[in-house]
């Protein structure tokens, strides 16, 4: 069957790689986003518009939320980042197609670290899976790179 270019993906079906490995058992992925500053200025003479150049990007934080197992990798890389052993890496985050087999495509975070964590939720009167909360930061954002 010919590749569609314009099939919708479902949001349920990713796998999370750092450093080429797959890492965990993410739940959710949230944060996506870039925004590029616009720089208003007004052009000298008579032109009464506001002109607009763009400015600064912003990469947005990325948050990850996971189910508590007994790995230890990413609170481990918190801990680094903690006493001031910064590690940079790249997290790619694959889509894949209803099959779960064939990539769909995937966004790369570049110069990716932890800069939060939030630990799961306890209660005694509950039965939920423990989630597992991490914000990374990173530098660059690129959506369909190998």
């Amino acid at each position: 069957m010919p590749q569609q270019e314009n099939e919708i993906f479902r949001n349920y079906n990713f796998v999370l790689k750092i450093q080429g490995q797959d890492a965990a058992y993410f739940t959710e992925v949230s944060g996506l986003s870039i925004d590029v500053e616009a720089i208003e200025y007004r052009e000298g003479g008579a032109a009464p518009a506001v002109r607009k150049l763009p400015g600064r990007v912003k990469y947005g934080d990325v948050t990850l939320r996971w189910g508590l197992t007994q790995n230890h990798e990413l609170t481990d890389w918190l801990k680094n980042v903690a006493q001031g052993i910064v590690e940079p890496r790249d997290i790619h985050i694959v889509l894949k197609k209803p099959s779960g087999v064939e990539e769909a495509t995937r966004w790369v975070l570049h110069g990716a670290w932890p800069c939060s964590w939030r630990g799961a939720p306890l209660s005694a009167m509950g039965n939920d899976v423990a989630i597992e909360t991490m914000v990374l930061t990173h530098e660059g954002l690129e959506r369909g790179a190998a």
